[in-house]
């Protein structure tokens, strides 16, 4: 496995952050989701690695957020690995209405990802970018669609950044072919622990996680 003793970062929104712990790291309250399931398999699997896990999710964000809070919330904390799953809110409110200010359109998502990671490379050993996602099965669903398009844009930015990729927009369609969406996350966001376990299962895919 790739990760070996150090720290791992998590951070995006609120799938992310799933009612962790604030301040950051306080009683090692990584919440209800992905990242405490990450922690305790890896915890369970690899106990002589010492890998101490971060959680900085923040609910309702979008990379515009990411971008104002990562000095504070990834570089200060100076994690070795680090995993960035955002998108979600980015797509979301361009539905809230015309011209909502709070949306985030294609080229300054791509444009502001790229400067994230082009200033953290150097800093860290290794990055994960895992896919936005909506659990709708009708790719013609106009959010799915929009969802889609944000989730090539981040197979394009970890391919010439040099990243790790996770898609889990793909892992939700394949568990989609036996279970209902509900299974998987009532309102289609916001997963049931089975959901969050899939988002754990493609990162750790990622990093070669071997039991």
């Amino acid at each position: 496995m790739k990760i070996e003793s150090g720290t791992l970062l998590f951070i995006g929104d609120s799938i992310t952050d799933a009612g962790r712990a604030r301040p950051v790291g306080e009683g090692g309250g990584l919440g209800g989701g992905y990242p405490s399931q990450v922690a305790a398999l890896l915890g369970a699997t690899y106990p002589e690695r010492k890998i101490r896990v971060l959680n900085t999710g923040i609910s309702g964000n979008t990379i515009r957020n990411l971008k104002s809070r990562w000095q504070k919330d990834v570089i200060d904390l100076k994690p070795d690995w680090l995993s960035i799953m955002i998108g979600t809110n980015d797509v979301w409110r361009q539905f809230q209405g015309t011209n909502n200010p709070d949306s985030v359109l294609p080229d300054e998502f791509e444009k502001t990802y790229n400067e994230l990671i082009l200033q953290t490379r150097p800093l860290v050993k290794g990055i994960t970018l895992l896919t936005p996602f909506y659990i709708e099965p009708d790719h013609e669903q106009p959010m799915r669609k929009r969802m889609d398009e944000y989730g090539k844009l981040v197979r394009k930015i970890a391919k010439e950044t040099g990243c790790r990729f996770g898609d889990t927009q793909a892992a939700y369609d394949k568990a989609l072919q036996s279970v209902p969406f509900a299974t998987l996350a009532g309102d289609k966001v916001h997963p049931s622990p089975a959901g969050h376990m899939v988002l754990s299962r493609v990162f750790l895919k990622t990093v070669d996680y071997r039991w």
